[in-house]
């Protein structure tokens, strides 16, 4: 007799597709079959050499970044020196004595080979591995300091941002020994930080006020002005209220001069723009929240670090009250949502995890970073590092995502400096992480066995 039909496994092609939309499949992530390896070697982490920085010389480390092929650790200084090390040997390859006039502040790889930093100087200077002697060239255009680089490497454009106020797109492709064409993108007042998703599909802003602002279906070719933008929506993240009702006690940007409350940040004129169109989002529309954090309903906070997932699935921020006495490190999950509609606004954010900081080095922006697969949070804490999960397994995001705000599991405290560390950053290539002290120290961490 005929045996009956058996049903579809639910590991068939539709089962395939939906794992590969999610990024799980060997074709898209060959690393996660291995990931209990990689869990375990994490887990055996410890402080495998130091690098010690005279203070004296080279002052506080502001940023730590590896070229994309991990041969090369870059440490940004706070008395204007760039300093490169081979992170597998701990040997010191080079010191930009000079790199700009004032604290170095941001690195960022554009390939394995060229490389671009940022400062207090108001500049952006471009290097080259292959010729460290002198610069590519020097960028000017900003007025303030500059804070944040990133780079589109589909159109190579290079964007930046800073306290003034301002991104600018500068085009690598037409760059010269005088510089690179630029032209501002976008303003806004009390600007943070500036991301790029990895699909350079939206652009990220946080502010010292407590605002998130969401560039979808980013263009980067289209200049935006003052209200020639849509805005999608204003409003907190779990409320409807709007950006006006927030319940901001005023803003107090780390490391620039306090400011006063951002309550008209856009102003009506312009939100009504969104009112009177219907249908799905247009290129660089723009999405206003003030992100949900524990804690601090009531009395506003300051967004000082903004990262995203590796795979584009959460954004991850550092938030600190305008108290100055909680710090918060939280995970939002972006939603992808139906066409926006004024009757319906989007919500784009969805906080999924966070957990309390330690409460030191006030004023200094600590800089936390995901691991290159998306499963660990390396976050200043104190004196050290701590490792964060998703939970105690350090499963994928999109595995163990909470009804509600869950707490970050803590996978490893690592500590090993003598002062409050302010940047820390994962190996792209090898299972190594680097941290940068307040008195100039780098130390680096590795499996022992």
């Amino acid at each position: 007799p005929c045996s009956p039909p058996r049903a579809a496994p639910e590991s068939g092609l539709f089962g395939w597709l939906r794992g590969r939309c999610l990024g799980r499949s060997a074709a898209v992530d060959p690393a996660r079959d291995t990931f209990r390896a990689m869990t375990g070697l994490y887990g055996s982490i410890q402080p495998a050499d130091s690098v010690y920085l005279s203070t004296r010389t080279h002052g506080a480390v502001f940023n730590l970044e590896y070229s994309p092929d991990g041969s090369v650790l870059t440490v940004a200084c706070e008395q204007t020196e760039v300093l490169l090390f081979d992170p597998i040997s701990s040997k010191h390859i080079k010191t930009l004595s000079e790199a700009h006039e004032d604290c170095v502040n941001n690195i960022r790889f554009l390939d394995n080979r060229l490389f671009a930093t940022c400062s207090d100087d108001t500049t952006i200077a471009l290097w080259d591995l292959r010729k460290l002697n002198t610069k590519v060239c020097t960028l000017h255009g900003h007025t303030s300091w500059v804070k944040n680089i990133e780079y589109d490497t589909n159109t190579r454009l290079l964007v930046t941002s800073g306290f003034d106020g301002n991104v600018i797109i500068w085009d690598t492709n037409r760059c010269t020994e005088d510089g690179c064409p630029h032209k501002k993108f976008f303003h806004t007042r009390f600007l943070m930080r500036m991301r790029l998703t990895p699909d350079c599909s939206k652009m990220l802003i946080s502010t010292s006020s407590g605002y998130l602002l969401i560039l979808h279906d980013l263009d980067l070719n289209k200049s935006l002005e003052v209200g020639s933008y849509p805005i999608l929506r204003a409003r907190r993240t779990t409320t409807s209220s709007d950006i006006t009702s927030s319940g901001s006690s005023g803003p107090r940007a780390v490391g620039s001069p306090c400011h006063q409350n951002d309550s008209s940040l856009l102003s009506e004129k312009h939100m009504s723009r969104s009112s009177q169109r219907e249908g799905g989002s247009p290129r660089n529309s723009l999405e206003v929240l003030t992100p949900e954090v524990p804690g601090e309903r009531d009395r506003g906070n300051c967004i000082t670090s903004l990262q995203l997932h590796p795979k584009g699935w959460a954004t991850l921020l550092r938030c600190s009250s305008n108290t100055d006495d909680q710090e918060w490190t939280c995970v939002y999950e972006f939603q992808e949502g139906a066409p926006v509609r004024p009757v319906s606004p989007r919500c784009s954010l969805r906080l999924t995890h966070c957990i309390e900081e330690a409460n030191v080095g006030r004023g200094y922006i600590k800089e936390l970073c995901f691991s290159p697969d998306g499963r660990m949070i390396s976050s200043p804490h104190g004196f050290g590092i701590r490792l964060l999960g998703f939970d105690a397994h350090c499963s994928e995001l999109v595995d163990c995502l909470p009804k509600e705000a869950s707490p970050l599991k803590e996978i490893r405290s690592l500590y090993s400096h003598n002062d409050v560390v302010l940047t820390t950053k994962f190996s792209p290539t090898h299972c190594q992480i680097a941290s940068g002290c307040l008195s100039g120290r780098v130390s680096l961490y590795q499996p022992k066995f």
